[in-house]
Protein backbone atom coordinates (compact mmCIF):
# COMPACT_ATOMS: atom_id res chain seq x y z
CA UNK A 1 0.00 0.00 0.00
CA UNK A 2 1.26 4.06 -0.64
CA UNK A 3 -0.76 5.47 1.19
CA UNK A 4 -4.80 6.28 1.69
CA UNK A 5 -3.66 9.31 -0.64
CA UNK A 6 -5.11 8.81 -3.92
CA UNK A 7 -8.40 9.75 -3.78
CA UNK A 8 -7.39 12.09 -0.52
CA UNK A 9 -8.72 15.29 -2.70
CA UNK A 10 -12.10 13.26 -3.97
CA UNK A 11 -15.58 13.16 -2.18
CA UNK A 12 -16.63 9.60 -1.93
CA UNK A 13 -19.37 10.68 -0.26
CA UNK A 14 -22.78 8.91 -2.60
CA UNK A 15 -20.98 6.44 -3.61
CA UNK A 16 -22.82 2.71 -3.84
CA UNK A 17 -21.47 0.18 -0.74
CA UNK A 18 -19.94 -1.54 -4.21
CA UNK A 19 -18.39 1.28 -5.81
CA UNK A 20 -17.17 2.63 -2.27
CA UNK A 21 -15.87 -0.71 -1.33
CA UNK A 22 -14.03 -0.73 -4.85
CA UNK A 23 -12.48 2.42 -4.19
CA UNK A 24 -11.22 0.76 -0.71
CA UNK A 25 -9.32 -1.48 -2.42
CA UNK A 26 -7.77 1.12 -5.23
CA UNK A 27 -6.44 3.18 -2.11
CA UNK A 28 -4.95 -0.05 -0.35
CA UNK A 29 -3.89 -1.99 -3.40
CA UNK A 30 -2.61 1.77 -5.47
CA UNK A 31 0.96 -0.22 -6.47
CA UNK A 32 -0.98 -3.13 -8.37
CA UNK A 33 -3.44 -0.57 -9.83
CA UNK A 34 -0.31 1.13 -11.27
CA UNK A 35 1.27 -1.80 -12.82
CA UNK A 36 -1.83 -3.80 -13.88
CA UNK A 37 -4.71 -3.68 -16.67
CA UNK A 38 -8.30 -2.62 -15.49
CA UNK A 39 -9.03 -6.69 -16.19
CA UNK A 40 -6.43 -7.74 -13.91
CA UNK A 41 -7.29 -5.35 -11.03
CA UNK A 42 -10.83 -6.30 -11.41
CA UNK A 43 -9.58 -9.65 -10.96
CA UNK A 44 -7.38 -9.19 -7.68
CA UNK A 45 -10.06 -7.50 -6.02
CA UNK A 46 -12.79 -9.69 -6.63
CA UNK A 47 -14.87 -6.88 -8.92
CA UNK A 48 -15.64 -6.59 -12.30
CA UNK A 49 -14.09 -4.54 -14.47
CA UNK A 50 -17.42 -2.94 -15.21
CA UNK A 51 -17.28 -1.61 -11.61
CA UNK A 52 -13.93 -0.21 -11.72
CA UNK A 53 -15.15 1.69 -15.22
CA UNK A 54 -18.31 3.18 -13.02
CA UNK A 55 -16.18 4.21 -10.06
CA UNK A 56 -14.16 6.32 -12.46
CA UNK A 57 -17.09 7.82 -14.19
CA UNK A 58 -18.51 8.37 -10.65
CA UNK A 59 -15.32 10.28 -9.46
CA UNK A 60 -15.42 12.64 -12.38
CA UNK A 61 -12.87 11.09 -14.47
CA UNK A 62 -14.13 9.80 -18.09
CA UNK A 63 -12.01 6.42 -17.49
CA UNK A 64 -9.93 4.05 -15.56
CA UNK A 65 -6.80 5.08 -16.77
CA UNK A 66 -7.07 8.60 -15.07
CA UNK A 67 -7.36 6.30 -11.64
CA UNK A 68 -4.21 4.36 -12.91
CA UNK A 69 -2.14 7.66 -13.83
CA UNK A 70 -2.60 8.56 -9.97
CA UNK A 71 -1.60 5.53 -8.61
CA UNK A 72 1.30 5.74 -11.03
CA UNK A 73 2.25 9.11 -10.18
CA UNK A 74 2.06 8.39 -6.32
CA UNK A 75 3.96 5.19 -6.54
CA UNK A 76 6.58 7.05 -9.13
CA UNK A 77 7.35 10.18 -6.15
CA UNK A 78 7.20 7.37 -3.30
CA UNK A 79 9.25 4.36 -5.31
CA UNK A 80 11.79 6.82 -7.32
CA UNK A 81 14.10 5.67 -10.37
CA UNK A 82 13.20 1.88 -9.42
CA UNK A 83 9.20 2.63 -9.30
CA UNK A 84 9.75 4.26 -12.60
CA UNK A 85 11.05 1.64 -14.33
CA UNK A 86 8.70 -0.79 -12.85
CA UNK A 87 5.94 1.01 -14.10
CA UNK A 88 7.74 1.33 -17.53
CA UNK A 89 8.06 -2.46 -17.76
CA UNK A 90 4.55 -3.16 -16.60
CA UNK A 91 3.63 -0.87 -19.40
CA UNK A 92 5.35 -2.16 -22.34
CA UNK A 93 4.14 -5.73 -21.17
CA UNK A 94 0.53 -4.23 -22.04
CA UNK A 95 1.50 -2.28 -24.40
CA UNK A 96 4.46 -2.91 -27.53
CA UNK A 97 4.96 0.72 -29.01
CA UNK A 98 6.38 1.92 -25.34
CA UNK A 99 8.67 3.55 -27.88
CA UNK A 100 5.97 5.84 -29.45
CA UNK A 101 4.83 6.81 -26.01
CA UNK A 102 8.53 8.04 -25.04
CA UNK A 103 8.66 10.18 -28.71
CA UNK A 104 5.47 11.74 -28.12
CA UNK A 105 6.74 12.97 -24.33
CA UNK A 106 9.96 14.06 -25.98
CA UNK A 107 8.24 16.56 -28.32
CA UNK A 108 6.27 18.08 -26.44
CA UNK A 109 8.83 18.44 -23.97
CA UNK A 110 10.91 19.83 -27.05
CA UNK A 111 8.10 22.51 -27.73
CA UNK A 112 7.59 23.46 -24.60
CA UNK A 113 10.86 25.60 -24.81
CA UNK A 114 8.57 27.86 -27.10
CA UNK A 115 5.53 27.54 -24.76
CA UNK A 116 7.07 28.27 -21.56
CA UNK A 117 9.19 31.13 -22.75
CA UNK A 118 9.35 34.18 -24.71
CA UNK A 119 11.77 35.58 -27.12
CA UNK A 120 12.24 38.43 -24.63
CA UNK A 121 13.14 36.50 -22.08
CA UNK A 122 15.75 34.36 -23.75
CA UNK A 123 17.14 37.70 -25.35
CA UNK A 124 17.32 39.36 -21.98
CA UNK A 125 19.53 36.43 -20.61
CA UNK A 126 21.94 36.17 -23.49
CA UNK A 127 22.59 40.16 -23.07
CA UNK A 128 23.32 39.07 -20.06
CA UNK A 129 25.69 36.55 -20.36
CA UNK A 130 27.00 39.14 -23.49
CA UNK A 131 27.95 41.98 -20.69
CA UNK A 132 29.23 39.74 -17.96
CA UNK A 133 32.80 39.56 -17.06
CA UNK A 134 32.63 36.13 -16.76
CA UNK A 135 30.03 33.82 -17.42
CA UNK A 136 30.15 29.90 -15.69
CA UNK A 137 28.41 27.17 -16.31
CA UNK A 138 27.17 24.85 -13.70
CA UNK A 139 25.26 21.64 -13.81
CA UNK A 140 25.71 18.54 -12.02
CA UNK A 141 24.66 14.61 -12.36
CA UNK A 142 22.26 14.35 -14.83
CA UNK A 143 22.58 18.04 -15.78
CA UNK A 144 26.51 18.34 -16.12
CA UNK A 145 26.63 17.53 -20.26
CA UNK A 146 23.73 19.93 -20.43
CA UNK A 147 26.07 23.08 -18.64
CA UNK A 148 28.80 21.32 -21.22
CA UNK A 149 27.54 21.72 -24.04
CA UNK A 150 26.25 25.16 -23.33
CA UNK A 151 29.08 26.29 -22.13
CA UNK A 152 30.59 24.57 -25.33
CA UNK A 153 28.47 26.18 -27.70
CA UNK A 154 29.02 29.47 -26.07
CA UNK A 155 32.89 29.28 -26.50
CA UNK A 156 32.28 29.49 -29.76
CA UNK A 157 30.86 32.98 -29.78
CA UNK A 158 32.41 34.92 -26.77
CA UNK A 159 35.47 34.13 -24.81
CA UNK A 160 34.42 34.68 -21.22
CA UNK A 161 32.97 31.47 -20.25
CA UNK A 162 34.02 29.27 -17.67
CA UNK A 163 32.89 25.78 -17.11
CA UNK A 164 32.36 24.86 -13.56
CA UNK A 165 33.41 21.32 -12.94
CA UNK A 166 34.27 20.85 -8.87
CA UNK A 167 37.45 18.31 -9.68
CA UNK A 168 39.47 17.35 -6.88
CA UNK A 169 36.58 18.68 -4.49
CA UNK A 170 37.33 21.99 -5.87
CA UNK A 171 33.86 23.07 -6.66
CA UNK A 172 33.48 25.67 -3.63
CA UNK A 173 36.80 27.43 -4.54
CA UNK A 174 34.93 28.29 -7.92
CA UNK A 175 32.03 29.58 -6.67
CA UNK A 176 34.01 31.47 -3.95
CA UNK A 177 35.44 33.44 -7.02
CA UNK A 178 31.86 34.54 -8.51
CA UNK A 179 31.26 38.23 -7.69
CA UNK A 180 30.09 41.22 -9.04
CA UNK A 181 30.27 41.31 -13.11
CA UNK A 182 29.92 37.72 -12.85
CA UNK A 183 27.33 35.53 -14.32
CA UNK A 184 26.37 31.91 -13.11
CA UNK A 185 24.02 30.09 -15.71
CA UNK A 186 23.00 26.81 -13.85
CA UNK A 187 20.58 23.98 -14.83
CA UNK A 188 18.86 21.53 -12.29
CA UNK A 189 14.95 19.93 -12.38
CA UNK A 190 13.48 17.77 -9.62
CA UNK A 191 15.27 15.99 -7.93
CA UNK A 192 17.41 18.77 -7.34
CA UNK A 193 21.11 18.37 -6.50
CA UNK A 194 21.89 19.91 -3.05
CA UNK A 195 25.45 21.40 -4.38
CA UNK A 196 23.88 23.02 -7.11
CA UNK A 197 20.90 24.79 -4.87
CA UNK A 198 23.94 26.08 -2.35
CA UNK A 199 25.86 26.99 -5.27
CA UNK A 200 23.17 29.65 -6.89
CA UNK A 201 22.78 30.70 -3.00
CA UNK A 202 26.50 31.83 -2.56
CA UNK A 203 26.91 32.80 -5.47
CA UNK A 204 23.80 35.27 -5.46
CA UNK A 205 25.45 36.40 -1.96
CA UNK A 206 28.62 37.15 -3.38
CA UNK A 207 26.76 39.71 -5.95
CA UNK A 208 26.64 37.52 -9.03
CA UNK A 209 23.77 37.38 -11.35
CA UNK A 210 21.96 33.88 -12.20
CA UNK A 211 20.26 32.56 -15.31
CA UNK A 212 18.75 29.76 -14.21
CA UNK A 213 17.13 26.93 -16.75
CA UNK A 214 14.94 24.72 -14.37
CA UNK A 215 11.65 23.11 -14.72
CA UNK A 216 9.22 24.91 -12.44
CA UNK A 217 9.37 28.83 -11.63
CA UNK A 218 9.05 27.14 -7.92
CA UNK A 219 12.39 25.50 -8.19
CA UNK A 220 15.26 26.24 -5.44
CA UNK A 221 17.60 27.48 -8.55
CA UNK A 222 14.57 29.65 -9.62
CA UNK A 223 13.46 31.76 -6.52
CA UNK A 224 16.70 34.29 -6.26
CA UNK A 225 17.92 34.26 -10.24
CA UNK A 226 17.92 37.36 -12.02
CA UNK A 227 16.81 35.21 -15.05
CA UNK A 228 14.56 32.16 -15.22
CA UNK A 229 14.09 30.16 -18.26
CA UNK A 230 11.86 26.90 -18.16
CA UNK A 231 11.91 23.28 -20.07
CA UNK A 232 9.47 20.46 -18.95
CA UNK A 233 11.08 17.01 -18.08
CA UNK A 234 8.02 14.59 -18.92
CA UNK A 235 8.93 11.01 -19.86
CA UNK A 236 7.15 7.26 -19.93
CA UNK A 237 10.54 6.27 -18.43
CA UNK A 238 12.15 5.76 -15.54
CA UNK A 239 14.31 8.86 -15.64
CA UNK A 240 12.85 12.70 -16.70
CA UNK A 241 13.25 13.78 -20.13
CA UNK A 242 16.34 15.52 -20.49
CA UNK A 243 15.37 16.55 -24.66
CA UNK A 244 13.70 19.84 -23.37
CA UNK A 245 16.69 21.47 -21.26
CA UNK A 246 18.93 20.68 -24.21
CA UNK A 247 16.58 22.28 -26.60
CA UNK A 248 16.44 25.23 -24.07
CA UNK A 249 20.33 25.21 -24.09
CA UNK A 250 19.98 25.18 -27.87
CA UNK A 251 17.37 28.03 -27.91
CA UNK A 252 19.84 30.36 -25.71
CA UNK A 253 22.86 29.66 -27.14
CA UNK A 254 20.65 31.02 -30.85
CA UNK A 255 19.69 33.81 -28.80
CA UNK A 256 23.28 34.98 -27.84
CA UNK A 257 24.41 34.58 -31.50
CA UNK A 258 21.41 36.93 -32.62
CA UNK A 259 22.35 39.50 -29.98
CA UNK A 260 25.85 39.70 -29.89
CA UNK A 261 26.27 41.31 -33.56
CA UNK A 262 29.39 42.05 -35.06
CA UNK A 263 31.71 40.67 -31.41
CA UNK A 264 30.54 37.03 -31.56
CA UNK A 265 31.04 36.84 -35.42
CA UNK A 266 34.43 37.95 -35.26
CA UNK A 267 34.81 35.22 -32.40
CA UNK A 268 33.12 32.56 -34.49
CA UNK A 269 34.98 33.12 -37.68
CA UNK A 270 38.74 33.39 -35.46
CA UNK A 271 37.61 29.74 -33.70
CA UNK A 272 36.69 28.33 -37.08
CA UNK A 273 39.87 29.36 -38.50
CA UNK A 274 41.66 28.12 -35.82
CA UNK A 275 39.87 24.80 -35.73
CA UNK A 276 40.51 24.49 -40.05
CA UNK A 277 44.26 25.46 -39.13
CA UNK A 278 44.05 22.63 -36.63
CA UNK A 279 42.38 20.10 -38.93
CA UNK A 280 40.15 19.12 -35.93
CA UNK A 281 37.54 18.27 -38.81
CA UNK A 282 37.38 15.22 -40.89
CA UNK A 283 37.88 15.65 -44.62
CA UNK A 284 38.22 12.30 -46.40
CA UNK A 285 40.13 13.19 -49.04
CA UNK A 286 42.69 15.40 -47.25
CA UNK A 287 43.08 12.49 -44.73
CA UNK A 288 43.66 9.68 -46.95
CA UNK A 289 47.43 9.49 -46.47
CA UNK A 290 47.45 10.68 -42.37
CA UNK A 291 48.51 7.65 -41.87
CA UNK A 292 51.64 8.01 -43.86
CA UNK A 293 52.43 11.44 -42.45
CA UNK A 294 52.14 10.54 -39.17
CA UNK A 295 54.10 7.70 -39.23
CA UNK A 296 56.95 9.66 -41.40
CA UNK A 297 56.84 12.61 -38.65
CA UNK A 298 57.18 10.46 -35.52
CA UNK A 299 60.47 8.24 -37.08
CA UNK A 300 61.78 11.85 -37.17
CA UNK A 301 61.42 12.53 -33.58
CA UNK A 302 64.23 11.44 -30.91
CA UNK A 303 63.59 8.36 -28.84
Amino acid sequence: MLGASIFSNIPLDGLSPELLRAARWVEAHSREVALHSMRECGRRAGLAPATLTRLSQALGFQGFEAIKHLCQESFSAQGGYAGRAEILQASARRDKDWLALLNEAQHANTASVGGLNQTAQLEAAADAMLKARRVYFLGLRASHGLALHLHYTYGLLASNGVLVQGLGGTLDDQVGDMGPGDLLVVTSSASYTRQTVHAVAQARGQGAGVVALTDSALSPIARSATHTLLFRTDSPSYFHGMVGALALTEALAAAVAVRGGRKVLTHLQNRQDRLDREGAYWNGRSDRSVGGRSNSSSEKQPL
